[in-house]
């Protein structure tokens, strides 16, 4: 690594702004304090693994979630993990400000929140509790939103949110053009549920049942099925809200399909979540991994992304360990689970560097190559950790392996989750 390893004035001001702890001099200072407080999860060989940490985090080979890059090793009540699904929202008011409350108290402690607002009873509906009239869900995210820019003016980190609504909830279309006004919900990311049903129905040109709650016989009204997907996109083309989630696919392909269902993300969407889940995030930079740049003979170092992507499953494994929880559900359920998120960034410098045009065939074979490398040296090394430090403790093999993601993994993956368990 270079001296000075910031190329541009920018990227020193968003470390020294963000991610800085007092008294560190330069950001090999910081990369020292996350390597020794990540280590210091390990029984055996602290300091051994706090430098292979440091190598892995050297140069931006390795770019750990920005909260534990900002928290670790500083003595700060705060949580590593960037993002939290919060729990389901119960219809009623009570249990609506206790949620936003959760959301407040997990703000304040850095980290972004996701929330499905389907439970909630949509607008001018009678609540039979009281007799009132419902304002909606759209209504309370308006309430979510104040709270965070309230906690946006105590720090310097923006906060995030993500609001998701099922496609057959009486609200959708209030909630798909929600953000046309654009001074409204603007710490909010929007994603609508769309389920197979929902997609079949749009194929076939058929009237679509608005219900509540969920599973109820009785549509409180019906629309279009393609006039209500037509209106999802034309929202997302004008004002790029909402997402979607194809909610069905996700939940086949999720590993832990007999136990939870997944109805939200994060605020950014990588990694859909159980309530109270939480996103223990960390890119591999694939620019650091290409040999002889800009030459004829450039190339990916595939093995060495391999090896990274080892030692970053480890290292991932032991912030759920280290980091402080804003709520005791949220450190259940990471304990319950130990999800890691490993993913990438620096593809398109990659691609430049290898002189691959980005939509070519030959960027796409790359890209999956990549990826393939990472996933399995990640699943091999976690069913490794299995082995030394024990299987994560809601691990059932015959589930696990007939989830969608599961089947396509190499025989010999399965074969060793089956044996041995997986981290």
């Amino acid at each position: 690594m270079t001296s000075d390893p910031f190329s541009m004035d920018i990227s020193r001001h968003v470390w020294e702004t963000r991610y800085r702890a007092p008294g560190e001099a330069d950001v090999a200072a910081s990369w020292q304090r996350v390597a020794q407080a990540i280590a210091a999860a390990e029984e055996r060989d602290r300091d051994a693994w706090a430098e292979r940490f440091y190598g892995l985090l050297d140069g931006f080979r390795f770019l750990p979630g920005g909260r534990i890059l900002a928290g670790a090793g500083t003595g700060h009540r705060v949580t590593l993990f960037n993002c939290f699904v919060m729990g389901e929202i119960a219809d009623d008011l009570e249990h609506i400000f206790e949620a936003l409350k959760e959301g407040a108290l997990t703000m304040q402690q850095g980290g972004g929140v996701g929330y499905d607002f389907s439970t909630l009873r949509p607008a001018g509906t009678v609540a039979l509790a009281t007799g009132t009239i419902a304002s909606g869900p759209v209504s309370f995210m308006h309430i979510w939103d104040a709270m965070c820019a309230t906690m946006l003016s105590t720090g310097a980190r923006r906060g995030a949110m993500m609001a998701t609504l099922r496609c057959d909830h009486p609200d959708i279309e209030a909630f798909v053009d929600a953000k046309r006004d654009p001074a409204v919900l603007r710490h909010f990311n929007l994603s609508v549920q769309v389920s197979d049903a929902f997609m079949a129905a749009v194929q076939d040109d058929r009237d679509w049942p608005l219900v509540f709650p969920a599973g109820d016989a009785t549509p409180l009204r019906t629309v279009s099925a393609r006039g209500l997907w037509q209106r999802i996109l034309r929202a997302a083309y004008d004002t790029a809200e909402p997402g979607v989630l194809f909610v069905d696919q996700i939940n086949r392909d999720n590993t832990l399909h007999d136990r939870e269902r997944l109805t939200a993300t994060n605020p950014c969407g990588e990694i859909p979540l159980p309530p109270y889940g939480a996103c223990d995030l960390g890119s591999l930079n694939l620019a650091r991994f290409v040999v002889a740049p800009f030459a004829a003979d450039a190339r990916l170092d595939l093995d060495g992304l391999a090896e990274s992507a080892a030692l970053a499953v480890r290292f991932l494994d032991n912030v759920i360990d280290v980091s402080r929880y804003p709520l005791p559900a949220q450190a259940e359920q990471a304990r319950l689970t130990r999800r890691v998120g490993l993913g990438i960034t620096g593809l398109a410098d990659a691609l430049v560097m290898l002189g691959l045009d980005y939509d070519s065939d030959a960027a796409r074979t790359l890209a999956a190559q990549a990826m393939q490398a990472i996933r399995d040296a990640a699943y091999r090394t976690s069913v490794g950790l299995a082995r030394e430090k024990g299987a994560f403790p809601g691990f059932a093999a015959e589930p696990f392996l007939a989830s969608g993601f599961a089947a396509r993994l190499p025989e010999d993956i399965r074969t060793a989750i089956a044996t041995h368990g997986i981290r």
